[in-house]
C-alpha cells in the first residue's frame, strides 16, 4: 500500500508559481509511475503530468507543457509538481496518484490517490 499526502496548494495570482508537493507514507516511490491530475466540479479529472524514472519517460498535456515540471526528491518519497506561469484555466483540484510500472495518462490505472489540493489561480 502507498498512502499519498499532497501539500501545497493556495490562491495565487496569475503568472505566479505554486510547487505541489506529493508525499509517499510507509514506503518510497521507488518502482513506481507517478502522475498529476486536476479536477473542476463537473468535469472529468484530466491528466496534468507524469513520470516513470525507471524508465525515463516523462509526459505533460499539452496545455501545460513549458510551465509544470515534475520532479521526485533524492530520497524517493517526494515528488513535485513545479507549476509556473499560472493562467485562471489551471484552477482546479490537484490530485497525485501512483501506479507499478509505465506512465499512463488514464486515471483509471493508478491504484493509490492523494486527497487532492486545491489551486486557485485569479486573473
Amino acid at each position: 500500500q502507498v498512502q499519498l499526502v499532497e501539500s501545497g496548494g493556495g490562491l495565487v495570482q496569475a503568472g505566479g508559481s505554486l510547487r505541489l508537493s506529493c508525499a509517499a507514507s510507509g514506503r518510497t516511490f521507488n518502482n513506481y509511475a507517478v502522475g498529476w491530475f486536476r479536477q473542476n466540479p463537473g468535469k472529468e479529472r484530466e491528466f496534468v503530468a507524469g513520470k516513470s524514472w525507471s524508465a525515463g519517460i516523462t509526459y505533460y498535456a499539452d496545455s501545460v507543457k513549458g510551465r509544470f515540471t515534475i520532479s521526485r526528491d533524492s530520497a524517493k518519497t517526494t515528488v513535485y509538481l513545479q507549476m509556473s506561469h499560472l493562467k485562471p484555466e489551471d484552477t482546479a483540484v490537484y490530485y497525485c496518484a501512483a501506479k507499478l510500472g509505465d506512465i499512463r495518462r488514464n486515471s483509471l490505472e493508478y491504484s493509490y490517490w492523494g486527497q487532492g489540493t486545491q489551486v486557485t489561480v485569479s486573473s
